[in-house]
């Protein structure tokens, strides 16, 4: 098994409608999609990312972002993740990817699904909510679509207003959800 601190990784940025986006990749599979501005931006990998525009996969993910932003519903699937995390929060992360589009889950209701699974009595919403904080590729893996008890939208590396326009793109009414940020414009 390759030692993932021998690998190199790269990175690359795109434009997108809620700003500059960047990438990163081992050369075949994505590691990190980051929100300019985010917390914990390129945290995970774990040496300094090469600048390469020419990668096939960051090819294939600009593409499947524009098909996103264009409104289409992409399959996650159809991309080569590996995320670089503990084996706890690659579990949140793979939960993550079954929120299906247009659709929110909370904390508390994410900590039941993975307690079930596991086979335990109970898991704690905030060791959930820690490991979804550090989700290492925003929107892909939907981390935006995880809300707070009672519809509290908080939680989101990229902030508040950049979940909220992600929601609204996917069609979810964010009237329902309490915005703790009341400089931040709910429509739809």
């Amino acid at each position: 098994m390759e030692n993932i601190s021998e690998k190199e990784y790269y990175k690359t940025t795109t434009d997108s409608p809620i700003g500059k986006i960047t990438l990163g990749s081992d050369g075949k599979n994505l590691v990190g999609l980051w929100i300019d501005g985010q917390r914990f931006f390129e945290e995970s990998v774990p040496k300094k990312m090469l600048v390469n525009d020419d990668l096939n996969i960051f090819a294939c993910i600009k593409e499947w972002l524009s098909r996103y932003f264009d409104g289409k519903k992409p399959l996650i699937s159809e991309l080569p993740l590996s995320p670089i995390g503990s084996e706890f929060q690659k579990t949140v992360w793979k939960m993550l990817t079954e929120i299906p589009y247009g659709n929110t889950i909370t904390y508390g209701e994410l900590a039941q699904k993975i307690a079930k699974n596991r086979g335990i009595k109970s898991m704690s919403a905030q060791a959930v909510g820690g490991a979804v904080g550090r989700n290492p590729i925003s929107i892909i893996i939907p981390c935006h679509r995880v809300i707070g008890a009672n519809g509290n939208l908080t939680g989101f590396s990229g902030g508040i207003a950049k979940k909220l326009l992600l929601l609204q793109h996917e069609g979810v009414n964010t009237k329902q959800f309490y915005n703790p940020d009341g400089n931040v414009k709910q429509s739809v």
